[in-house]
């Protein structure tokens, strides 16, 4: 399996971590990690998210884009790991 770490720049409200927890399973990718801190004197939310999966993280990526509160995902870092169950 590879690994992907996103960061997310998002507004905060309180479906956000739904939705993009939903588009992540619902794109194929497992999530291995997840970090999510409150931006001070702000109403955006900071969300690192590490998954896992074979496919493309583009996919991903471009389904996190179109999410209305989403304001930026960022691609951080790519490993490959062999993952047994």
């Amino acid at each position: 399996m590879i690994q992907h770490q996103l960061a997310i720049k998002a507004r905060f409200c309180p479906e956000i971590l739904e939705r993009i927890l939903r588009v992540t399973r619902h794109r194929g990718f497992q999530i291995y990690a997840l970090n999510m801190d409150h931006i001070t004197d702000s109403d955006n939310v900071s969300i690192e998210l590490t998954v896992t999966s074979q496919r493309s993280v583009n996919l991903l990526f471009s389904q996190l884009m179109k999410l209305v509160d989403v304001a930026g995902v960022e691609i951080k870092h790519k490993e490959s790991r062999l993952i047994s169950a």
